[in-house]
């Protein structure tokens, strides 16, 4: 296919302030159709991208002028809705996390590989070059055998109303801000990370986990020591440790697309700073996005791997001290 149209489910913030602008902005891909429940916030949503608007998910995936769809709504329906577009014959990019249930992830991207469709789980900062950069230092050994990682994403409290408080809809420290850091680790670490320990606690008043802390480890006894949260001051890094040195990375997760990232590098001799060139991890998103829906690509199995490593440690949390 020469264009890859694509229809959005909800007006969610990611999806109006982030997603859409990219998607309209890429060649070769169009937002063709916006949905949402309420008829009007689906003409301002879609006019102002140029698309359809269309009342009703379930209505949108009927339309034969689609070819995949967007799930930027809460994570407790991304499972239900993922689904459905599957069903219709939709590709689908959704939201992290793709569900909050390890099972639902498994039938999800068993559906997607039956069925021939890309099914993409939206982490953006796996697209930045940023990594790649770090990726080609460890490989040349810069800080020699890897000792222990570690990552941190938090943001500051939000509005009390904010969905990510709402357990109803899947909200909580670890279903938003938790990924970053887990999926760090596998990047750089690989496949056998296991779980050792975890916790996750929840902020006064809150009926969902707004901080959290996990330890891990590879097969061969490198550790990651993750934090999390959605009550801190921010921050957004990770650190690799290593027998000769340490490379650390800030704005390392959500970057706007005029940072210019810079990689420091600690060793013996001193210390080093790379500074690279700006890059818009959305629109690489995007266009990862749109070249798996034209190859028809099986959905990556880091996917599933991810998902195990958040229900084991959701397993093994320690419950919140009252």
């Amino acid at each position: 296919m020469e264009t890859v149209r694509i229809g959005v489910l909800g007006g969610a913030d990611i999806a109006r302030r982030r997603m859409l602008p990219a998607m309209t902005a890429e060649p070769g891909v169009a937002v063709a159709a916006v949905a949402s429940r309420d008829a009007a916030k689906a003409r301002d949503l879609a006019g102002q991208f140029g698309a359809r608007p269309v009342t009703g998910y379930a209505e949108l995936l009927t339309r034969d002028d689609i070819d995949a769809v967007y799930v930027p709504l809460p994570a407790a329906l991304h499972a239900r809705w993922t689904e459905a577009a599957l069903r219709a014959g939709k590709h689908v990019l959704a939201e992290k996390p793709l569900t909050t249930s390890l099972p639902q992830t498994e039938q999800l991207l068993a559906l997607a590989e039956e069925s021939g469709l890309a099914l993409m789980e939206n982490v953006m900062f796996v697209h930045h070059s940023q990594h790649a950069a770090v990726q080609k230092l460890l490989a040349d050994g810069t800080i020699g055998e890897l000792r222990a990682f570690h990552a941190a994403f938090a943001i500051p409290s939000l509005p009390g109303d904010d969905i990510r408080y709402d357990p109803e809809l899947g909200g909580g420290a670890l279903w938003d801000t938790g990924v970053y850091p887990l999926r760090a680790a596998l990047h750089f670490l690989g496949d056998g990370l296991e779980v050792l320990g975890a916790t996750l606690t929840g902020g006064p008043g809150r009926e969902v986990d707004t901080a959290g802390a996990a330890l891990l480890r590879t097969p061969e006894g490198v550790s990651a020591q993750l934090s999390f949260g959605l009550d801190h001051g921010y921050r957004s890094s990770y650190e690799i440790w290593g027998s000769q040195g340490r490379i650390t990375v800030d704005r390392a997760f959500t970057p706007p697309a005029d940072h210019r990232p810079r990689i420091r590098v600690e060793r013996r001799g001193g210390v080093e700073e790379l500074t690279l060139r700006p890059d818009d991890q959305v629109a690489a998103t995007v266009r990862a996005f749109a070249a798996a829906v034209r190859g028809a690509v099986a959905p990556d199995p880091v996917c599933l791997r991810q998902a195990r490593l958040l229900h084991e440690l959701r397993e093994h949390a320690l419950p919140s001290p009252r």
